[in-house]
């Protein structure tokens, strides 16, 4: 679960890099920084749902 978290981290950093790129005019970083957030959020997420899935009880 923490490395679930820490991708989330990192993916919250980049999407803040976005927004400064774009609000200061630079669409290009502002473009590729919310992409390389959206490919770290979904690494985070799929690392959480993962550990979730993969904790649970099996009945066997």
């Amino acid at each position: 679960m923490g490395v679930g978290v820490v991708w989330l981290g990192m993916a919250f950093l980049a999407f803040l890099n976005g927004g400064a790129g774009w609000d200061a005019g630079h669409s290009d970083l502002g473009f590729w920084w919310t992409v390389i957030a959206g490919l770290l959020a979904i690494t985070g997420l799929g690392a959480l749902i993962g550990t979730w899935i993969h904790t649970q009880p099996t009945d066997a």
